[in-house]
């Protein structure tokens, strides 16, 4: 009989699952007209957020021109990751130093963020990942064009068709003369530790070489001296004996005098040639004095190499003509600069201009207002009529 009592009634318990279902009918019955109306007020108002906030945004697609001469591309794969890791430091630095172009700080806040690179600077491979896997094995030349570099498309926004279309320029210029000084600073940075380390070095070279020419010098002298009292020491060597050797003693002393010369004036010869080094180090030291400031003044590469130019063309004007080191040095460094500054111009350029599709996300925005106003409306009720059946004493 007790456990008669005690078992659960089917019955009851699917009345009270029809009353349940049927408080939601009445509920929704009861709250569709106000669910509708906030879904409608909701979609208006994500509609009107996307004519105020939304934005329009640009395309400009730079071509990764192909130098004939080394048949090599301006960017390879190496080096277009090194700038997305290194532009958005440059970036972060021209902000903190207050030296952002003239309305375009936001922008350049916007191209502080790593993110911004991943996603809006995106590299087109002469073989997509698909193409790689379908033509794998076939040649080896194919390998190295899944990692080759045809273009660059940049994408930037803006509040209006025109503004979106001046950032992606301004990024695009951004990416060269950044590329560029970057470039450029790592030049200044190579000549700088040279300096420094290898004047040192030839020096010590220096040193070395007088003291044992001074040896060298010595020894020449006291064979003149024995050649004197020993003149009929001048019989020709019956067979070839290196001057160096321990048995070189036993030579003629005219062949070991003339010997004993080719060691000086070896060693004077490498004199020499370490003195030019040293001039040639000099004229590095006096172009970094120049160089090393008008680094510190502007973040725009091409503006520097042109400037950097400007140096050398001025030293080279005041070198002496015989100066063929000093020369040697102009000639390479001319070649470096000209080299980054048609690398980051016409290695990467565009062939058409900015392409701006509008504003986007309109149906995005205004499906997210609808949906977000709905359940917003959906919450709001339901809390209202747990509320109401709790002052009445229960929830039905």
């Amino acid at each position: 009989m007790t456990q008669l009592s005690q078992a659960p009634n089917p019955e009851h318990h699917t009345q009270e699952v029809e009353i349940s279902l049927l408080d939601i009918i009445n509920f929704l019955q009861s709250a569709w007209k106000k669910l509708v109306i906030a879904s409608i007020f909701g979609a208006v108002l994500g509609l009107v957020g996307w004519f105020t906030l939304g934005s329009y945004s640009a395309e400009y697609v730079l071509l990764n021109n192909n130098n004939n001469n080394n048949n090599s591309y301006t960017l390879d794969l190496v080096s277009w990751k090194v700038l997305q890791k290194s532009l958005p430091n440059l970036a972060d630095q021209v902000i903190d130093e207050n030296k952002a172009p003239q309305n375009q700080e936001r922008l350049y806040k916007v191209l502080a963020e790593d993110q911004w690179w991943q996603k809006n600077a995106v590299p087109s491979y002469a073989l997509s990942k698909a193409d790689a896997k379908d033509l794998a094995g076939i040649s080896k030349d194919l390998d190295g064009a899944a990692s080759t570099i045809l273009s660059i498309t940049l994408t930037a926004t803006g509040s209006s068709k025109e503004q979106s279309i001046d950032n992606v320029r301004s990024a695009s210029k951004f990416l060269r003369t950044g590329g560029a000084y970057l470039q450029l600073r790592s030049l200044l940075n190579g000549y700088e530790s040279q300096t420094i380390s290898a004047a040192a070095d030839t020096q010590q070279k220096i040193t070395a070489t007088q003291v044992e020419m001074g040896y060298q010098e010595e020894r020449a002298r006291q064979l003149e001296e024995l050649h004197k009292r020993f003149p009929g020491g001048s019989a020709p060597a019956q067979q070839v004996v290196d001057a160096k050797d321990s048995g070189a003693k036993y030579l003629p002393l005219t062949t070991q005098i003339i010997a004993a010369n080719n060691d000086i004036n070896a060693s004077k010869e490498a004199l020499e040639r370490l003195h030019k080094r040293l001039d040639q180090l000099t004229l590095i030291k006096a172009f970094l004095e120049q160089a090393i400031p008008l680094q510190d003044q502007t973040f725009d590469g091409l503006l520097l190499d042109k400037e950097l130019l400007e140096i050398e063309s001025a030293l080279r004007a005041k070198l002496a003509k015989d100066d063929s080191n000093g020369q040697g040095f102009l000639d390479d460094l001319h070649a470096q600069l000209l080299s980054i500054q048609v690398r980051y111009t016409k290695g990467l350029e565009a062939n058409t201009a900015p392409t701006s599709s509008g504003k986007k996300g309109m149906i995005k925005s205004t499906v997210g207002g609808l949906i977000a106003a709905f359940f917003l409306m959906l919450l709001v009720l339901l809390a209202q009529k747990l509320w109401i059946n709790a002052k009445s004493g229960g929830v039905k």
